[in-house]
Order: structure tokens, then C-alpha cells, then sequence
């Protein structure tokens, strides 16, 4: 019992000095289990509170990896404490129409972080596997942060998403996430559409985004491969 008792916390320091060398790997891993987590959190008071909660997760390590990439860090914050805020005045007081205002800064949030990601993968010639990690995680959270989106043109603009099944209704989180990868994957599965001019035109946006990643990504691993070839 004494060995097992001294193995733990060294498998538990291991894994913290994994996470602190991968931070984008934590993220890419938590930002895929919330996938898996978020359709049974959509239907009930307590899933919704644990749904808060896990934003601000995500939201924490959000910050944690823009700390370790060449970034502006008070921008950030300046973005993140306000959207936790909302967010937990939103469930404190129940009053849903703050939570447009987290959405809108926690989808800025993604934004940046994705950008600071990508700053990070292109400052040096080598491609480390946090750097692979990165760009996993920098695909997702373009994915959060297009969501976002669409959620406050909802929420603006009622009526701006439509689907096949109960189409008067406002789209779910998981609808508009499930329309965020498709559109920025680029393949056209998803069975929710975007019917008014503004949401037609965040959808634009997120396709050309996506396209324009997925391009970024190929160009600098044929580049780096190109030069590793010209310079053994």
C-alpha cells in the first residue's frame, strides 16, 4: 500500500509537467471532451449551471495558453473576467439577456486565442509537438468562437438560423456548434441553415476562415519539409 500511495503522486506530478510542457494539448483534449459532455448539460437547470462551469474552464485554459504564446496578455484578461462575470450574473439573477454579452466576449476570446496560437506555431522553423498540438486546438477554438457568433446573431437577429427538425425554435448550443465545424471544415453536413442576410454572412466569414486555415496549416508543413529537404 505504501508503494501505491508514493506512486500516485508521482503519476500525478508527471502529468502536470505533461500538461505544463503541452498546454495545447489540455485544451485540444478538454475542448473535445466538452463536445462529447455538452448535449447531455442542454436539457436541464443543474446541466446548464455545469455547462457555466465548464466555460470558465475552458475560459481559464484559454488564458493559461495565450500566457505561454507571443501575445498581448492583458487583452485577454480584459476579455475573459468580464465574460465570467456576465456569465455568472446571468445564472446568479437568472436573466438570459446578459448572457449575449459573455458570448460576445468570450467569443473575442477565442478569436484571439486562436490568433495567438497561430503567431505561435509560425515563430520558428520547427514543428514541435506542441506546436502540432496547437494546431488542433487553434481549429477548435475558431469552432467555439464561430459558435459564439452565430449564438449573439440569434440572439440579435431571432430567426436567423432555421433546421430540419423544430425550425421555428432558436438553434441550441449544440446545433450552432455542430454548424460552426461543419462550415469551417468544409463539408457541408450540417442540417442547420442560415437564413437571414447577417447570419449568411457570419457564415461566409467562418467558411473563408476555415478554408484559409486548413490552407495555412498544409503551406507551412510542405514549406518546412521543403527547406529540412534544401538544408539536411
Amino acid at each position: 500500500s505504501g508503494c501505491r500511495c508514493m506512486t500516485m503522486p508521482i503519476t500525478g506530478l508527471r502529468g502536470l509537467v505533461t500538461a505544463r510542457r503541452h498546454p495545447s494539448a489540455l485544451l485540444l483534449v478538454v475542448q473535445l471532451a466538452g463536445v462529447l459532455l455538452y448535449p447531455t448539460m442542454e436539457d436541464t437547470d443543474l446541466g446548464r449551471v455545469l455547462f457555466g462551469v465548464f466555460g470558465m474552464l475552458v475560459l481559464a485554459l484559454a488564458l493559461w495558453v495565450v500566457n505561454r504564446s507571443p501575445s498581448i496578455n492583458w487583452i485577454a484578461w480584459c476579455l475573459a473576467v468580464p465574460a465570467v462575470l456576465l456569465s455568472l450574473l446571468s445564472i446568479g439573477l437568472q436573466h438570459p439577456g446578459l448572457l449575449v454579452y459573455a458570448h460576445l466576449l468570450e467569443g473575442a476570446l477565442y478569436f484571439y486565442t486562436a490568433a495567438s496560437l497561430t503567431a505561435y506555431m509560425l515563430q520558428d522553423h520547427k514543428v514541435t509537438s506542441d506546436e502540432l498540438f496547437a494546431a488542433g486546438a487553434t481549429f477548435t477554438l475558431l469552432a467555439w468562437a464561430f459558435a459564439f457568433a452565430f449564438s449573439v446573431c440569434q440572439q440579435w437577429f431571432p430567426g436567423s438560423f432555421t433546421a430540419a427538425i423544430n425550425p421555428e425554435h432558436p438553434r441550441t448550443w449544440m446545433e450552432l456548434l455542430f454548424l460552426s465545424f461543419s462550415t469551417l471544415s468544409g463539408v457541408g453536413l450540417s442540417d442547420i441553415m442560415p437564413i437571414k442576410p447577417h447570419a449568411r454572412a457570419l457564415v461566409m466569414l467562418a467558411q473563408f476562415a476555415g478554408v484559409m486555415y486548413i490552407a495555412l496549416v498544409v503551406s507551412r508543413l510542405i514549406g518546412l519539409t521543403t527547406m529540412k529537404r534544401q538544408h539536411p
